[in-house]
């Protein structure tokens, strides 16, 4: 299947998936699950907060039968949501830096909350939690998520992904910028041919390693099309 057809196919699965960003598919996220399922490379039964509701969306999609939920991913459950104790919360921002929707708030060593109504339950925050004081909530009056909502945490992921990279584009630069000074220094002093020569080898590839990763960084948040 062309490259263009394997895209089109992914955003198509991707607009059935949940946008919890769980992983409990064995993904990273439900990008990857859909383009893998777009491949041809995995089944249409790993999302669990999906259901089965959502095995059946996505066999539409791919026009093959549905099959039965995969118990080994998980079992689905009623929307819950994240929870943090405050008063046992250190301020360590891992649960933060863990959430792909950003629906935790907080600063360093400063109390930390989740905003109810962007949690997509994912759990994602509660392994790095150094005090286990996260736990997952039912709250009965909370409507199951639905299209909209996992919309809102797409974009929300979008954005995140977007803002990470701009950040690793300008901390790659300053390494970039850190490398370029050392070389002007090795001139300037009086080391031995050998000794230059080594500490020349040591800062190229330093050097070659902020660039590739700035690279990277910059084409993540280049619009569809714009990459060279």
């Amino acid at each position: 299947m062309p490259d263009s057809l394997i895209a089109k196919l992914t955003e198509q699965l991707d607009q059935q998936l949940p946008q919890t960003q769980c992983g409990q598919c064995g993904f990273e996220g439900c990008k990857p699950y859909a383009a893998a399922m777009a491949r041809g490379e995995a089944p249409i039964n790993r999302c669990p907060p999906g259901g089965t509701e959502g095995v059946v969306l996505l066999s539409k999609v791919l026009a093959v039968p549905v099959i039965e939920l995969d118990a080994s991913c998980g079992k689905h459950k009623p929307r819950h949501i994240a929870s943090i104790a405050a008063e046992h919360c250190i301020g360590c921002t891992l649960c933060i830096k863990a959430c792909p929707v950003d629906a935790i708030v907080g600063g360093n060593k400063r109390r930390h909350a989740v905003i109810a109504g962007l949690c997509t339950g994912c759990e994602l925050c509660i392994p790095p939690c150094p005090v286990d004081c996260i736990e997952m909530i039912l709250l009965p009056d909370f409507s199951d998520w639905d299209k909209a909502q996992a919309s809102a945490a797409r974009e929300r992921l979008k954005q995140r992904t977007a803002r990470l990279a701009r950040l690793l584009s300008v901390s790659e630069k300053k390494l970039e910028e850190k490398a370029l000074s050392k070389y002007a220094e090795i001139e300037g002093h009086g080391s031995s041919p050998d000794e230059a020569n080594r500490k020349r080898d040591i800062i190229a590839a330093a050097l070659e390693r902020a660039r590739a990763r700035r690279k990277t960084a910059d084409d993540s948040v280049k619009p569809p099309g714009a990459h060279s």
